[in-house]
């Protein structure tokens, strides 16, 4: 039974090693900050520097041992959010981060912290994917311009399909309009002059 001997033996040695960390203090649960340690409470912050502190709180613990930076807009009622990796708190296609908007959203109408919906950006995702759509948009009408014929875009969530309405409302030879039921739902450019 030489195998139970090594599997036993590397647990032993795999135990010992989290046994000397744990006396070093280098285990990586006890360098992320706790948040029953903080040492101020929610409820006596206010506004969007309360929703910054919550935001930066969520994200530190998404990301295990990350370093964040939040910056604040009050005119455009955004929040900002830096740091080296957090792609876990952006998600697919921005996933995560649209559900910790809601819930940040959620918790400061119920704290009485805002009135406004606050936008969340984190690694400049949501400016980045703006400027994509934006530009895979106005690509798309001149093609439906220049071939004469109607183009369907791949289905995407309101928000997106909202900032190619308002992108194409300024092109005067094309119209857009949504089909189809979520999550389904998509955007088809209609030229204006001679659909094939």
């Amino acid at each position: 039974m030489p195998e139970n001997e090594s599997i036993a033996d590397a647990v032993d040695s795999y135990v010992s090693s989290l046994e000397k960390e744990e006396e070093d203090g280098e285990l990586l649960e006890n360098n992320v900050k706790k948040t029953e340690n903080k040492e101020y409470k929610y409820e006596k912050i206010s506004g969007l520097t309360g929703i910054a502190k919550i935001v930066k709180d969520a994200i530190e613990m998404i990301c295990l041992g990350e370093k964040v930076k939040v910056n604040t807009d009050v005119e455009g009622n955004r929040i900002s959010v830096q740091g080296d990796d957090l792609g876990i708190a952006i998600g697919r296609n921005g996933k995560n981060m649209a559900e910790l908007e809601y819930l940040v959203n959620l918790i400061g109408r119920r704290k009485n912290l805002i009135d406004r919906k606050i936008t969340l950006d984190i690694k400049d995702y949501r400016k980045n994917r703006i400027e994509k759509i934006t530009k895979t948009a106005t690509r798309m009408a001149r093609k439906a311009i220049r071939e004469g014929r109607k183009i369907a875009l791949k289905p995407m969530c309101s928000y997106e399909r909202k900032i190619i309405h308002d992108a194409l409302s300024k092109f005067k030879d094309v119209r857009t309009k949504s089909r189809d039921e979520e999550p389904y739902r998509r955007i088809i450019i209609y030229p204006l002059k001679g659909i094939k």
